[in-house]
């Protein structure tokens, strides 16, 4: 079949679930709805999976095609149409499968909300956007699914708009991605002002013409076209991929339902900043300066967003911290020039993040929505399939082998420790550290919720019970990639030669940072420093949340300072209402008396007051009086003659 016909297939039947249940309205029933939504993310999975045949076992090549032109200018055109290859390939599997299984999910976990119909419309609708983003053979159909991605989330973080809560999330999450957005589209400009095409074969091509080609943004500097494009499209990636400082609307959104956590944050919106950087490795490649700041901003965010994560008490946003983490250790990984081991960790971390929030939301659902992991406690043995579903997540999470993320994780590490960048050390340890704090912070959730003693009531307790079949399902599916995929895949994704080789560029000087395919192949490592870091926050968790539970609360009064500071999230949030929200307050106060004093008192309504005041002193000059003509005249002459006389 045709390739480029099966593209356009792929991307529009999700769209298509999304308008019959969205615009079905009362002539179509839930089951429909959630029938016809699931139908076209199935069929999108199948051709997913179609194409991963053509292009991992028949080798077809890449398949750029155009479908039509939506602009004619000049000597400018602008193409809609389609990427297909090895990156195209392995996003659109894990968008589709994760999609997949969390609508599948939904069924049983929306049942009975009100919103039913709307809320799978959006969930299609989000898939339709994100398969965009990412068929996208050109920046102008990238920068329409990058667009749509970000509205259709802001749709489903503020879906139960009638809670405060939800709506300030949606609104801070759409804010917020404005201000990448905007530094993404500043790029855009930029690269088309430089390159004249849009295409993105079209511009790799060219990079290597421009490489020494400077700019001058304030009188007397000069700085690198290269990098100034880089830098500007990498703002979209940070507010897409919730890189710091951008980062303080990802928590926010889980005011949503929990499977759409677990789209946005495990294979969909939350990765398109990954997968940009990846897409465009000929074009980073040339900007060293770039890669660092990628290097340092990704550590950072690994290991200062997991250390916030420590005192969280809301299991979900636990997890929501996590995801910030593993982002950061991702962009490391493109900040290293490991652009294949940073694919890697989106695709294992898309299995065991989805599986661990859709885990959270069946214990939501047996804890009757109640989100508070200090008031669980001994699930156990209520919910056996969750529990071990969990842990397989929490292993996979924490890197310890065979578990998935225990090859892409520790080759992210390694790939970063071989690194001569000059922000690679600081990175290292960052990293390695964060591994010791994802262990932490995963555990204590783990033994907070399922073990430990029960912390709820007695009448809570009859009503606790395993989830429904469709959640097992979906959890089930999930745990087997999050065991088996990591060692499956490291081989094909690490090695010389592997799945994407012939399409992340790396420069000759940069190669030699990439983990061999030895490193990757290795089932367990003992001697490494990372899985070290992890077992000893396993171990720590163990003993503070299972076995003297009362440690944690010792420790908190004896580092009050610090726990105050993870708390209140590094002042981000004060920071940004401080300076942003009431100061753009105390400007606009500021601006409005300024036009009400300057502009309308003295200018406007003043010119009135001043005429008037005008008229009423050259009115006392008309009274009808001859001796005060004569004065006046007499005076006039006087002073005229002094002027001619001086």
């Amino acid at each position: 079949m045709n390739v480029q016909l099966l593209n356009v297939l792929l991307v529009l039947f999700p769209l298509f679930g999304a308008l019959i249940a969205g615009l079905g309205g009362k002539r179509i029933s839930n089951q429909v709805a959630h029938t016809v939504t699931i139908a076209g993310v199935a069929v999108a999975f199948a051709i997913s999976l179609y194409f991963a045949y053509l292009l991992f076992v028949q080798h077809i090549g890449v398949q750029d095609h155009n479908l039509y032109i939506w602009g004619l200018t000049g000597r400018f055109r602008f193409d809609i149409g389609f990427l297909v290859d090895p990156l195209t390939g392995v996003m659109f599997l894990i968008v589709t499968f994760v999609s997949l299984l969390v609508h599948i999910y939904s069924i049983a976990y929306m049942a009975g909300d009100p919103g039913y119909k709307r809320f799978f419309s959006y969930m299609s609708a989000f898939t339709f956007a994100m398969l965009m983003l990412v068929s996208a053979n050109n920046f102008l159909q990238l920068y329409f699914g990058w667009e749509a991605v970000g509205l259709v989330s802001y749709l489903l973080i503020g879906f139960w708009f009638k809670k405060e809560s939800a709506n300030a999330g949606s609104f801070k999450a759409f804010l917020v991605n404005r201000i990448g957005d905007f530094g993404f589209l500043l790029g855009i400009a930029l690269l088309f002002n430089y390159f004249g095409r849009l295409d993105y074969l079209a511009v790799f091509h060219a990079v290597p013409a421009i490489q020494h080609a400077t700019l001058s943004i304030f009188p007397g500097t000069q700085c690198s076209v290269t990098s100034l494009i880089c830098f500007l499209l990498f703002i979209g990636a940070m507010g897409k991929s919730a890189q710091m400082p951008l980062h303080v609307w990802l928590p926010e959104s889980m005011e949503g339902p929990t499977p759409i956590s677990a789209l946005i944050h495990a294979a969909t919106m939350v990765t398109a900043g990954v997968y940009l950087v990846a897409r465009l490795s000929p074009l980073y490649e040339y900007s060293t300066t770039v890669l660092n700041v990628i290097l340092v901003l990704g550590a950072s965010t690994a290991l200062f967003m997991g250390l916030i994560a420590i005192v969280q008490n809301d299991i979900k946003r636990v997890i929501a911290y996590s995801t910030l983490s593993q982002l950061g250790y991702m962009m490391v990984a493109l900040g290293a020039s490991a652009y294949a081991a940073g694919i890697f960790h989106l695709v294992t971390h898309a299995f065991f993040k989805a599986l661990l929030f859709l885990a959270a939301g069946s214990v939501i659902l047996a804890m009757h929505h109640e989100q508070d992991m200090r008031k669980m406690g001994g699930l156990r043995k209520f919910m056996p399939i969750t529990y071990s579903t969990f842990l397989i997540g929490a292993l996979a999470l924490t890197a310890v082998p065979p578990f998935a993320g225990y090859y892409s994780k520790d080759a992210i590490i390694e790939a970063v420790h071989l690194s001569h960048l000059s922000a690679a050390p600081y990175a290292y340890y960052c990293v390695l550290i964060g591994a010791f704090v994802t262990a932490l912070y995963t555990f204590r959730a783990f033994f907070m919720v399922f073990h430990t003693n029960e912390r709820f009531s007695a009448e809570q307790r009859k009503h606790i019970h395993e989830s429904p079949g469709v959640v097992k399902i979906a959890l089930i599916a999930l745990a087997i990639p999050s065991l088996l995929a990591g060692y499956l895949l490291a081989g094909p994704f690490l090695k010389a030669h592997g799945f994407l080789s012939s399409i992340l560029f790396v420069l000759p000087e940069h190669k030699q940072i990439i983990p061999l395919e030895p490193f990757a192949m290795k089932a367990f490592l003992i001697d490494h420093l990372a899985l070290l870091f992890a077992l000893v926050g396993i171990a720590i968790a163990w003993l503070c949340y299972s076995r003297i539970p009362t440690l944690p609360d010792k420790l908190k009064k004896r580092f009050v300072w610090l726990y105050q500071l993870l708390v209140r999230k590094y002042g981000f949030d004060e920071f940004n209402q401080t300076v942003f929200a009431d100061g753009g307050r105390r400007l606009a106060k500021l601006f409005f008396r300024g036009d009400a004093n300057l502009l309308d008192h003295y200018l406007v309504n003043g010119a009135g007051r001043r005429i008037s005041w005008l008229s009423s002193v050259l009115r006392h000059l008309q009274s009808g009086y001859l001796y005060q003509y004569s004065w006046v005249m007499i005076a006039g002459i006087v002073i005229f003659l002094l002027i001619f006389a001086l």
